[in-house]
């Protein structure tokens, strides 16, 4: 945890970014199970467990799925695991990051600013990921395992989505207390992140949807749009379908 600006030194700025489909296109949940299917197939049996749960996602919502998706890591050695989770990074950083957000993520660094990765995806690849790009902190949703990957994995603190973000924040330090931050920016792609972007005084949002485009036009934030690898949403919907199998060649090293 940082130290709170009460002791020695002020805290510098703060800059907070989200990961999936904002400093790249994909999301990284699916974009490493492609990974481990393509080099296990017989993972692949995972989805006799997961497809059945999808007529009840609305019932056990995001975190609920989420846990279910995990499944596919059942019974993995840790080891193993990060093994995976180092090859994956070594493939992905930096070529399947947008570009202009590389930019800009040394743009805040060279302004001083302390740079966060705040994202929902499992931490055991978000903090190497972040470290990866330069990240000086990292924290995604904390898997509970131990020396193996358990069938259905529990979440330490929650799925780290939503007003769970800024709880995560508070608790590292990160911040010191809710509102807007002195001297931060804010990184997104999507509204289930406003709890995190309200904290900031600069927002950007990323390739925005119509809702999440119509309330940054309102209060004044930034909107890019860099180029995604797709041309729409069916060809991304067939793209992810792909990944969830293992069957995403051109992801996949």
């Amino acid at each position: 945890p940082r130290v709170p600006a009460g002791y020695g030194e002020a805290m510098a700025g703060i800059a907070l970014f989200d990961l999936d489909q904002t400093l790249i296109a994909w999301d990284t949940q699916l974009l490493f199970c492609n990974w481990v299917l393509r080099r296990e197939p017989l993972r692949r049996l995972y989805l006799v467990v997961f497809v059945p749960f999808l007529v009840l996602s609305r019932v056990l919502g995001s975190e609920g799925m989420k846990r279910i998706f995990l499944s596919f890591l059942w019974r993995m050695p840790r080891q193993h695991l990060e093994d995976l989770v180092e090859e994956f990074v070594a493939h992905h950083v930096p070529r399947s990051f947008y570009p202009s957000m590389l930019e800009g993520l040394a743009e805040e660094r060279e302004r001083g600013r302390r740079l966060v990765l705040v994202s929902a995806s499992p931490e055991f690849y978000a903090r190497p990921l972040g470290d990866a790009l330069g990240f000086d902190a990292s924290y995604g949703t904390r898997v509970e395992f131990e020396s193996t990957m358990p069938l259905f994995p529990d979440f330490i603190g929650g799925n780290n989505k939503r007003e769970v973000k800024v709880s995560r924040l508070l608790e590292e330090g990160e911040i010191l207390e809710k509102g807007i931050q002195e001297d931060s920016s804010g990184f997104s792609d999507s509204t289930v992140d406003l709890p995190m972007l309200e904290l900031c005084e600069e927002v950007t949002v990323v390739n925005p949807g119509e809702a999440l485009r119509k309330i940054a036009e309102s209060r004044g934030w930034k909107a890019v749009c860099p180029s995604r690898p797709f041309s729409n949403r069916r060809a991304m919907a067939l793209r992810c379908l792909k990944q969830i199998c293992g069957l995403d060649a051109g992801s996949a090293g």
